[in-house]
């Protein structure tokens, strides 16, 4: 089928992107799915810091792509082989997928599967194909094999969850990448128990969750730092009991002084090596790192080893949730339609295709906290 689709053909491009256009918004072919893949109408998408790192180079990916790794849509056609999805389901669509056999697959750790990791890093499917191309024939790749910055998408079915209906679509695609990686990084990697004192280090889409599901676990104490204060409403009332200005030189002292010497978990979601330390500053005798955003492959971060040692002080990656998606976003939905996880407070805005490109400015900015694209132009 012919359809419309957001494709990116360099990276790295300059600043304001509403100039530089890295998103091209093109007329693509997709091809019917195959044994083990599955067509989905994709009804919204969200734009994520991710993203952002992509469109700047620091992740690098091959080209062409069809960009987009957190959404939703509807089931339109099912592959042979293909169990437990059916046309017209409800689904989110997850960049996390594993292969089911491998040894992180069998312990529960989908993220960690290289196998399918591998095939997306060729810009394949999980399936080792491609169903993305030009109207000449030009191949393009996938994006994190899902491509939701797109009308339609063919994907395997390990990359899709399916949700409740009653879910409205563009709240259902923030659970694929904001929900399940910020609560999944207090929920499944960090394990924050009743009482503890937490901290968040960037309080965009992911942030804010982290915030929201650490209110969840019974956390005393929930302080939010950000360079902006104009997140701190919303963070308060997504249950932040203090925030403080990351710019602050005595930041550290602050949160030392809310928490009588530092919290029990610190999660650090923007992956600045500055904010790392920062975090460990921050984080009590004893108390966790969770190291949850992202740099460039490059980046490395130093620890005082004996310190490190002495302190007692636990440095933990959270990779997308360090969870299964199929297990935890049900979870995730549940508590949202319960009130317990207010997601919904997330969305800033939906955009259309044409405002794509000048939504990443509007992100990298700090302006919004998660912008939708509506491929369809509406929900």
């Amino acid at each position: 089928m012919r359809m419309i689709a957001a494709v990116m053909h360099a990276q790295g491009l300059p600043m304001p992107y509403a100039k530089s256009q890295p998103f091209r918004i093109e007329e693509v072919e997709l091809e019917a799915p195959g044994p083990g893949e599955v067509l989905v109408e994709i009804r919204a998408a969200g734009l994520c810091h991710s993203d952002m790192s992509v469109i700047a180079g620091a992740r690098k990916r091959p080209l062409p792509v069809v960009g987009g790794h957190e959404g939703a849509g509807i089931v339109r056609e099912v592959g042979s082989g293909v169990s437990g999805l059916a046309v017209g389901d409800h689904v989110t669509l997850a960049g996390v997928a594993g292969c089911g056999e491998c040894r992180y697959c069998q312990a529960n750790r989908p993220g960690l599967c290289q196998a399918v990791t591998g095939a997306k890093a060729q810009g394949l499917l999980g399936t080792g194909t491609r169903r993305l191309r030009f109207p000449n024939g030009e191949p393009i790749n996938h994006y994190s094999g899902i491509s939701v910055y797109a009308q339609y998408a063919v994907v395997t079915p390990q990359s899709l969850i399916k949700i409740d209906p009653d879910v409205s679509l563009d709240v259902a695609a923030l659970f694929g990448c904001a929900v399940i990686t910020g609560a999944g990084a207090v929920f499944n990697s960090a394990k924050v128990p009743a009482g503890s004192r937490v901290a968040v280090i960037g309080l965009g889409g992911v942030g804010l969750t982290a915030v929201m599901a650490a209110r969840e676990a019974g956390a005393a104490r929930i302080i939010g730092v950000d360079l902006l204060d104009s997140k701190f409403g919303l963070a308060r009332a997504l249950g932040a009991t203090d925030c403080v200005l990351a710019s602050d030189p005595e930041v550290v002292q602050q949160v030392q002084a809310l928490t009588q010497g530092g919290v029990d978990f610190c999660f650090e979601v923007s992956g600045h090596p500055a904010a790392l330390e920062m975090a460990r500053a921050m984080t009590a005798k004893g108390g966790e790192v969770v190291g949850v955003g992202v740099n460039r492959p490059e980046t490395q971060f130093a620890v005082n080893h004996l310190a490190w040692v002495c302190n007692e002080q636990v440095l933990r990656g959270s990779y997308m949730g360090g969870g299964v998606p199929q297990d935890d976003i049900p979870r995730y939905v549940d508590m949202y339609l319960k009130g317990r996880l207010p997601v919904d407070q997330l969305r800033s805005e939906h955009i259309t295709f044409d405002q794509l490109n000048e939504g990443f400015d509007a992100l990298h900015s700090g302006k919004v906290i998660r912008q939708i694209l509506l491929p369809h132009g509406t929900v």
